[in-house]
């Protein structure tokens, strides 16, 4: 008599339902891997920014001058006083950080403006193919591949007064003025920062514009020719609309790296800067480092983050919904 070995059926699972795997530690660890790697660029972005940031905005309640330099921490609290005095427009200190603000301003708006306008001026001219075209595009770039230490003292030499190049054309070769021009003091100074400036930032400009114009497809300008469109208004109706994106964020990153920018009025001016020339970022620094007033100095900091802060909201506000109605 034989025996039948009787097998406990298999379940199957339910049509259109697949078998789950097991999760594995292995697959635990190739997920968590990149954050791990991402965690030494958070650490060290904590510890640059994040943290002196927040003492920064502590400092900005505090009495702290030079009385208390050794050890901060016992300074006695002023609660909004740094802020008050930092925004009352009628008293020197107040009046002072508006007139800086009002150059910063006024500052920003042209260099940007210029910068803006010079870099697609290039970019566009550039698009066209011609010899030496290559060469023209590296030369274009140097101004923003120096180092700004070394770009920005080349200019001081070259704005001196007796033997300085920039007198030396206007003056002396081109007639243009009656005497030499002083450019590190006074009200010309304001316009050597700006020349500095745009001379310096045009060409981060021109490299964008140049990168967005490669996405443009050379059948729109080729359809808008054999339709009798001529060179402005294929730029108008084609280049400028297709470049919008890109020009939102150049122009807000522009405006950024502008009214904080604190290298090249130092280096040109150095500690005291002129009052044509006073930008917020130098007037900080010598409310903090000069008069050893650092907690309202801080409080100007901190007022300034805000600012820019809110500008920045209120554009990407403004530019998202131009983006939204544009797409309507």
């Amino acid at each position: 008599m034989t025996t039948t070995a009787f097998k406990e059926p298999v379940r199957q699972a339910p049509s259109g339902v697949a078998a789950r795997a097991p999760r594995r530690p292995g697959r635990l660890r190739r997920l968590s891997l990149p954050y791990l790697l991402l965690l030494p660029a958070l650490l060290l972005e904590l510890l640059v920014h994040l943290v002196p940031m927040v003492i920064g905005v502590v400092m900005s309640f505090k009495e702290l001058t030079q009385f208390y330099i050794r050890d901060w921490g016992t300074a006695p609290w002023s609660g909004l006083g740094n802020y008050q005095v930092s925004v009352d427009f009628d008293a020197p200190v107040g009046e002072a950080l508006l007139h800086s603000f009002l150059v910063t301003v006024g500052f920003t708006l042209l260099s940007v403006g210029l910068c803006w306008l010079i870099g697609t001026a290039a970019a566009v001219f550039m698009q066209d193919t011609f010899r030496g075209r290559g060469l023209l595009r590296a030369l274009f770039l140097v101004p923003y591949a120096l180092p700004v230490y070394t770009a920005v003292i080349t200019w001081v030499f070259m704005f001196q007064h007796d033997n300085g190049l920039v007198n030396h054309v206007l003056h002396d070769q081109l007639h243009l003025t009656d005497k030499p021009s002083f450019w590190l003091i006074g009200d010309n100074s304001f316009y050597a920062l700006l020349t500095v400036s745009v001379w310096k930032g045009w060409p981060f400009a021109f490299l964008i514009v140049t990168a967005g114009l490669q996405n443009i497809p050379k059948e729109l300008y080729e359809a808008a020719a054999l339709d009798g469109a001529g060179t402005w208004q294929r730029i108008r109706r084609i280049t400028l609309p297709s470049l919008r994106p890109v020009n939102q964020v150049l122009v807000l990153v522009l405006f950024l790296w502008t009214f904080n920018d604190f290298n090249t009025p130092y280096v040109l001016f150095g500690k005291s800067a002129p009052e044509a020339a006073d930008l917020v970022s130098v007037h900080i620094y010598q409310s903090s480092f000069v008069t050893w007033n650092f907690g309202t100095g801080s409080a100007m900091s901190v007022l300034l983050l805000l600012f820019l802060l809110v500008v920045t909201g209120g554009y990407l506000l403004l530019t998202s919904r131009g983006r939204r109605a544009a797409d309507v």
